[in-house]
């Protein structure tokens, strides 16, 4: 088997459960060595001995801008490269109007949207020409359920955001791209009580949207 993710290092923020954890295992069998983020200790042990001997977790908070950026040096001293980051860490928090509190606006807006931001800014110096970063998006951005206006709005702001930074980031050497996945099974998509059974996540495949940019990726990774 061809591992065309041999020789890379990549850090997979949340990394402990759902879409992080099936990326961080996708890009180790691929070859890759992965460092994978997670705030409870327990979920990080149980992640790296599900994904393999080629994976490591420690504990960050991913809304810090200060414990993203000691985190993602870290990785370039141990290893001596940093070839990709996956920002997929999140705060859901999700709450219909009239029931939305100033806690869960900033909660959401500290890890999703700010934390993202800065650690994109760190990890760009510390890559090499042919780096790549990942921003998981959401097809809430263009069809948000009832309840997810703060997670809506800054899922549908990464497209703007990653549009100017690709402009910021030519000349580098390292691309940007967003993956913006519709209804999958995970355990934060139970949390919100969407019925995991495959009809109803089929039920969310029409709303995804077909049209693939500069701020757009197939599933496939090509990193």
């Amino acid at each position: 088997m061809s591992h065309s993710l041999d020789g890379k290092v990549a850090v997979v923020t949340g990394g402990t459960q759902g879409i992080g954890l099936a990326i961080a295992r996708e890009f180790v069998e691929q070859g890759a060595t992965v460092v994978v983020t997670g705030r409870d200790q327990g979920r990080l042990d149980e992640a790296v001995a599900a994904i393999g001997q080629k994976a490591s977790g420690v504990r960050a908070d991913a809304g810090s801008p200060t414990a993203m950026d000691a985190l993602l040096k870290d990785v370039k001293a141990r290893y001596g490269r940093l070839d990709v980051v996956v920002a997929n860490a999140v705060v859901d928090a999700h709450a219909p109007l009239a029931k939305i509190t100033e806690e869960q606006f900033d909660s959401m807006i500290r890890t999703n949207l700010k934390g993202v931001l800065f650690a994109v800014q760190s990890a760009v110096p510390l890559m090499s020409n042919g780096g790549s970063i990942i921003i998981i998006g959401s097809t809430a951005s263009v069809a948000p359920p009832a309840g997810m206006s703060i997670y809506g709005a800054i899922k549908a702001g990464f497209h703007g955001m990653v549009r100017a930074l690709i402009q910021d980031l030519k000349g580098t050497g390292v691309r940007i791209n967003i993956l913006s996945p519709g209804a999958v099974d995970t355990p934060s998509l139970r949390m919100r009580g969407v019925d995991s059974d495959p009809p109803h996540v089929r039920w969310a495949g029409p709303s995804v949207p077909r049209r693939i940019d500069s701020a757009w990726v197939p599933c496939r990774f090509a990193v």
